[in-house]
C-alpha cells in the first residue's frame, strides 16, 4: 500500500518550553480519508501546519508520497491543497473572481484557467452562484468555495482544518457529498481535523485521536468502538423509584462496569462479550424488587464514547447545557454551540 503521509517521531516545541507535539507517528494510505480528532490545544492544527509546510518540526521526519516535506517543501506544496479554519476568500467579489485570483496564485496557465475554474465550481456544486458576490453566499457555500479553490490544482493530498465548523447539518452533508465525489474521481487523499464525531465516523477510512501532543489511539471507527469492549442495556421503568438495594445488586454483577439511573431511565454498562447472559440477570434483579420494565434497548459504543474515553470532553460545557453522564456519553440538552478553535 502506497503511503500518502508518513510521520516519524515528529516533535514541535514553541519558545523552547511548550511541547505542542511529542513524538507523533502516523501513516495514511493513499486515497484514504483520514480524520484527526482531539480536544482544543491537543496539537491537531500544529500537526496539520507541519504537514502543509507552514511550520518546521523541532525534530522528527515527515513524508508526503515519499518526499521529505522538510527538505523539499516547495515540491510538497505542488501536490497538496489546504483549507484553513479561517475564511480564505474575499466577500466583496464573486465566486468566479475568487477562483480566478487563486488560479493565478497557483500558477495555472492562462489558456486553461477557464476550464479548470469551471471544473472546480462544478465539483463543489457552485456553477449557478458563480457570478454572485460571495457576501451573498451562505456559510456552507463559502466553505465549498474555499474547498473549490484548493481543488483547482487537483491535489494529491487535501488538508482540511475543521472543514464544516459552524455549518448546519444540511450544509455539512453537501460539503462531504461533493468531497466524496471529487475523491472518487481523482483518487485524492483527504486529511482533516474535526470536532464532529459523526463526520469522522461516516466519512473516514481511519481515525487517530491526539491528546497533549501524542497519538493515543488509531484505527478504523469500528476498531475504536470495539476497543471499549462494552455495551449498554437501557431500561425504561414505570416509576422514578429504584431502591438502593436493587442498584447495589446490579452493580455487584460481575459483568457490570457502570450503572446510571435518571428519571425512570436505567442504563447498565456491561462487557460486550457478556451481552447474551447479562440481560436476563439484570431483569431478574428488577423483577424480584417488583420493578416493572416498560421497554428495553441495547446501545453499542459510539465514537463519542471512544473520544471521551481516550481524550476527555471536547470543550468545557457552558452552564446552560445540562448533561447526563453514563456509559461515557455526554448529552447536551440545549442548543449551545460554543466550540473554541484549536
Amino acid at each position: 500500500m502506497v503511503l500518502a503521509i508518513d510521520i516519524k517521531q515528529i516533535t514541535k516545541i514553541f519558545d523552547n518550553k511548550v511541547k505542542a507535539l511529542d513524538g507523533v507517528e502516523l501513516e495514511v494510505n493513499a486515497a484514504d480519508v483520514f480524520a484527526l480528532l482531539g480536544p482544543n490545544g491537543s496539537g491537531k492544527t500544529t500537526l496539520m501546519r507541519i504537514l502543509t509546510t507552514q511550520f518546521r518540526p523541532t525534530s522528527g521526519n515527515a513524508y508526503n508520497f515519499g518526499i521529505d516535506l522538510i527538505r523539499n517543501d516547495a515540491e510538497v506544496r505542488k501536490m497538496i491543497g489546504y483549507v484553513p479554519q479561517e475564511t480564505s476568500v474575499w466577500a466583496d467579489i464573486t465566486g468566479f473572481e475568487n477562483l480566478l485570483i487563486y488560479s493565478k496564485i497557483y500558477g495555472v496557465p492562462s489558456g486553461s484557467r477557464k476550464k479548470i475554474i469551471s471544473d472546480a465550481l462544478q465539483s463543489m456544486g457552485l456553477e449557478e452562484p458563480a457570478n454572485d458576490l460571495v457576501r451573498k453566499y451562505s456559510g456552507g457555500m463559502v466553505r465549498r468555495l474555499e474547498i473549490a479553490c484548493a481543488l483547482m490544482v487537483k491535489p494529491k493530498i487535501l488538508f482540511l482544518d475543521e472543514p464544516t465548523l459552524g455549518l448546519d447539518p444540511s450544509a455539512r452533508k453537501a460539503v462531504w457529498e461533493n468531497l466524496t465525489i471529487f475523491k472518487k474521481e481523482y483518487g485524492t487523499t483527504i486529511f482533516f481535523n474535526t470536532h464532529y464525531m459523526d463526520e469522522a465516523d461516516h466519512y473516514s477510512d481511519k481515525i487517530a485521536i491526539i491528546m497533549k501532543g501524542k497519538i493515543v489511539k488509531c484505527g478504523t471507527a469500528n476498531d475504536l468502538k470495539q476497543s471499549l469492549r462494552s455495551e449498554a442495556l437501557q431500561f425504561g421503568l414505570n416509576c422514578n423509584a429504584l431502591d438502593k438495594t436493587a442498584l447495589t445488586k446490579i452493580r455487584a454483577l460481575d459483568f457490570v462496569r457502570d450503572v446510571l439511573f435518571h428519571d425512570s431511565e436505567l442504563m447498565v454498562v456491561i462487557e460486550n462479550e457478556r451481552a447474551d447472559t447479562a440481560l436476563p440477570k439484570v431483569m431478574e434483579v428488577l423483577m424480584m424488587r417488583g420493578i416493572q420494565i416498560e421497554r428495553i434497548a441495547m446501545a453499542r459504543p459510539t465514537l463519542d464514547d471512544v473520544f471521551l474515553k481516550y481524550a476527555g470532553p471536547i470543550t468545557k460545557i457552558p452552564e446552560c447545557c445540562h448533561q447526563i453522564r453514563g456509559c461515557g456519553r455526554q448529552i447536551r440538552m440545549c442548543g449551545h454551540n460554543d466550540v473554541k478553535k484549536n
